[in-house]
């Protein structure tokens, strides 16, 4: 489980930085050099996720939303300097609960 969850995070990291780049590139008028980082980012997030134990991909990649809601919201907040609000703070919980679920739900095969 911890093993899964420094996966999920780092690939969560990755993702939202890898758009990040390409936010900053295309919304604020920055140089297009910020692709290149965004780039590297992003299929750094792709091999991580092939780093999941399931026999499924979907599986995993529908575990994984709910960690990078969570983590879009820290973003939002450590890095952009926009508090969550309660609806934030909430929608990521369920997210979350949703993702524990599909994780560690007993499997009948």
């Amino acid at each position: 489980m911890a093993k899964a969850l420094l996966i999920y995070t780092g690939a969560a990291l990755a993702e939202i930085a890898g758009c990040f780049a390409f936010w900053v590139w295309l919304r604020s008028g920055k140089s297009p050099v910020w692709v290149l980082p965004g780039i590297v980012s992003l299929v750094a997030f792709a091999w991580l996720l092939t780093l999941i134990d399931s026999d499924y991909a979907g599986r995993a990649y529908a575990a994984y939303g709910g960690i990078y809601v969570a983590a879009s919201i820290a973003w939002l907040w450590f890095l952009e300097g926009a508090r969550p609000d309660r609806w934030d703070i909430v929608g990521a919980a369920v997210v979350l609960v949703g993702a524990s679920i599909i994780l560690f739900g007993p499997r009948s095969t």
